[in-house]
């Protein structure tokens, strides 16, 4: 079995945009607040759930080192998921297109550290995996009855072997 071979891009909004939303501060405030000490960034993420409610949970993730191997992918069909980093950690983001029902090609993103993402409901994704140190996050999910996690185990799985730039 040859395995596929990752090589994490640096997250971006548009190369991550057709699986979700980058939540990062690398743009200019929408206000400044609390007397003039404190930048806000409004609405910096898309969430969408079928049903029930949004709830914040906190994820304590372990390190990931290269070769990372990439052997399930995952998806929520009823509510987009966010991840945001509380801790300096960078994190690498695996991503794949829907390929009637089943994940398509998967392309890999490593973020910077205090950018988070939110990933659209239904997209196929790797587990979290900080990069290199471990890593506390807030979670934003769906919070409600009934299932919303599909896994996928791949038969040839990908290698992120490298990360540009």
């Amino acid at each position: 079995m040859t395995n596929h071979i990752l090589t994490a891009a640096p997250l971006t909004a548009q190369g991550f945009q057709p699986f979700g939303d980058v939540i990062d501060t690398q743009r200019t405030p929408d206000k400044i607040i609390n007397q003039g000490m404190c930048d806000r960034y409004t609405d910096l993420a898309q969430l969408d759930f079928s049903d029930g409610r949004p709830g914040i949970s906190l994820f304590d993730a372990k390190a990931r080192h290269l070769p990372y191997t990439v052997d399930l992918l995952e998806r929520h069909p009823e509510g987009s998921q966010a991840f945001i980093p509380i801790t300096q950690t960078r994190f690498l983001v695996i991503v794949a297109p829907d390929a009637g029902g089943v994940p398509g090609a998967a392309q890999a993103f490593l973020t910077a550290p205090g950018q988070g993402v939110n990933l659209h409901r239904g997209v196929w994704h790797g587990v979290l995996a900080p990069f290199e140190a471990p890593g506390l996050f807030a979670v934003i999910d769906r919070i409600g009855t009934g299932p919303n996690l599909q896994e996928h185990p791949l038969q040839t799985p990908y290698i992120v072997d490298a990360v540009a730039g």
